[in-house]
């Protein structure tokens, strides 16, 4: 069974991953980006027009100043997370070994929202202490 970080149970790979567990994940996951995104705006560190609305299952984020939009949600059927990213496209993401993964490139969602949101404001901004942000590896300590 594979390990997780930042939870404290084990997650199974997509395929593996009841209806309702998906959900807790997947809720759990939006709640926590919601947050996240609404603690940034309220930072002093985005444009004036940054906005976060968390409807149902979809968050969009508007950047503000240009920088676009950003929709994540969830896509219940296939079990996964969407992202639609004004830098890099459209992204589907599986939750595989604890994390939200693109599996076209092995990238991770709270990675790749960690670079675009760094680079668009020119400061770090660290999506990965966040619960699935990341793969397990054998450095990790467990709880």
């Amino acid at each position: 069974m594979p390990r997780c970080v930042h939870t404290t149970e084990c997650v199974p790979t997509h395929r593996e991953l009841d209806e309702i567990t998906y959900q807790r994940i997947a809720d759990a996951t939006l709640d926590e980006l919601a947050e996240f995104f609404e603690n940034l705006g309220d930072s002093g560190l985005c444009h004036r027009d940054f906005d976060v609305n968390f409807t149902g299952d979809v968050l969009t984020v508007r950047v503000g100043g240009g920088g676009g939009v950003y929709v994540i949600n969830k896509q219940t059927p296939n079990k996964q997370i969407w992202l639609s990213s004004p830098k890099s496209g459209p992204k589907r993401y599986d939750i595989i070994r604890g994390c939200w993964r693109y599996s076209h490139d092995g990238s991770t969602l709270h990675d790749l929202l960690s670079r675009e949101f760094s680079a668009g404001l020119g400061t770090s901004v660290d999506f990965s202490t966040l619960e699935h942000s990341r793969i397990a590896t054998d450095e990790d300590s467990w709880a």
